[in-house]
Parts: structure tokens; sequence; C-alpha cells
């Protein structure tokens, strides 16, 4: 009995899992398309200051993306690059492209609540992570992500909450390889881009600092265009800062 008991246990942990994994694809797919571009504007709270920058992204896959800041004007053409997992910054007042290390992915992103890896989705939810459905109730879905054995990414968890209609995100929740809380992500505003959907309003706040968060408002997103390759090559922190 014990034997039936423990096979069908392992039976429905795999289809959960099968399942968890579905979602998951079809909530990365969502996020990225075959490529996207998007416009946005990013506001920065911190200890009651507020500034605003605006940027232009381009991504095609898990492993090329770039970045360019258009706003304020004293940061305009500044520019990042991911390819392959390796990061790079152009900053035009002193001509230098600087490497970013594995060691710095974690570390925020022009003083946002946002990371290096955020910012160039360095890691796939899909290929580094094993999910685990641990509640439903109506549409949405919490899954559990625990990172695979050799995944090169700088999270120790990740909570999510989903919403199976558009299989998009409302809420994660991240935490580092203690186990502590370290931010929490929230989203809204869900629109329909073509065959994708995609929340629109963006928050992540530190746990430990309740005053200081960043909040994203895409404006423009287009998905499965023709984006150039040139914007995916280390010539292009340059020829495109201008």
């Amino acid at each position: 009995m014990k034997k039936v008991l423990l096979s069908l246990l392992l039976v429905i942990s795999t289809l959960l899992g099968d399942e968890a994994h579905d979602i998951m694809k079809k909530l990365d797919n969502n996020m990225r398309g075959k490529n996207i571009y998007m416009k946005m504007s990013m506001s920065i709270t911190s200890m009651g200051h507020k500034r605003t920058m605006k940027m232009e992204t381009w991504a095609q896959g898990t492993k090329k993306s770039f970045v360019k800041i258009i706003y304020p004007p004293k940061d305009r053409g500044i520019t990042f690059l991911s390819l392959d997992n390796q990061m790079w910054q152009y900053v035009p007042k002193i001509e230098r492209i600087i490497k970013i290390p594995p060691s710095m992915m974690l570390q925020n992103w022009m003083g946002s609540n946002i990371t290096n890896d955020d910012m160039v989705k360095q890691s796939s939810i899909v290929e580094d992570y094993d999910a685990k459905i641990l509640n439903k109730e109506g549409s949405v879905v919490t899954i559990e992500l625990i990172p695979k054995e050799d995944a090169a990414v700088v999270w120790g968890k990740i909570i999510t909450n989903i919403d199976t209609e558009t299989y998009t995100s409302n809420k994660d929740i991240f935490y580092d390889e203690d186990g502590e809380e370290v931010r929490i992500f929230t989203y809204d505003k869900v629109k329909k881009f073509g065959e994708y959907f995609l929340p629109t309003y963006w928050r992540v706040a530190p746990v430990d600092r309740k005053d200081n968060y960043t909040e994203i408002i895409l404006e423009d997103v287009k998905y499965d265009t023709k984006i150039s390759d040139q914007y995916f090559r280390k010539s292009a922190l340059k020829r495109f800062s201008r």
C-alpha cells in the first residue's frame, strides 16, 4: 500500500512539475516573444527624492539585449549590451567601454532597485529554474522557482503569482541564497500586444527599505519586428550611443 501511495505521489508531483514548467514557458514567451522593443519610463524614489529616466531596449532571446538611455540629458547616450552572458557599458562622457563582471550582476542599475541582471535579462526562468506549483486560486497560480544546480543565477529562490488567463505575473518575491526575502516586484495594467500579453506598470521595492522603490511604465512595445543584428555587437555601444 505504501509503495502504491508513493508511486501515486511521484506521478502527481511529475504532472504538477510539467504543468508548472508549461506555465512558466508561456509566461516567458509573453515577456520575450521572438524579439521585443520597448520604450520605458523609470521613476526612482529614494529617501524622499525622486528622479526619472527614459530608455529604449532591444532584446532577442535570453542571450542578446541592448539598452540606451535617452533621458535625462546628462545620461543620454549611455548604452548597455548583454551578449552570451557578458555585459558591457559605454559612457559617452569618458568615451569608454566598461565590462561588467559577473560579481556585479546583483548591483543596482543606474541607482534604481533594478539589478544589472534584470536589465540584461541574463537568466531564463525556463532554462535556469525548476518550477513547482504551490497553490491555485481561481486563475492565479503560485509557483516556486528553485535554481538548477548548474545555473549561473543570482537568486536563491523566486515565488511568483501568475494569472493563467493572460500568462502574466502580478507579483514576484525574490529570495537570497539564505532564503531571506530581498525584494518584491508587482505588476499591473496588463495590455495585449498582438498575440502577447504584458503588464505595462512594474514596481520593485527592497524588503529592507520601505521608502525606496522603482516604478516602470512601458510607453511603447513592439514584438517580433525586424531588429538589426547591429544592436547585438560590441560596436553598437558607441554606434547607437549618438
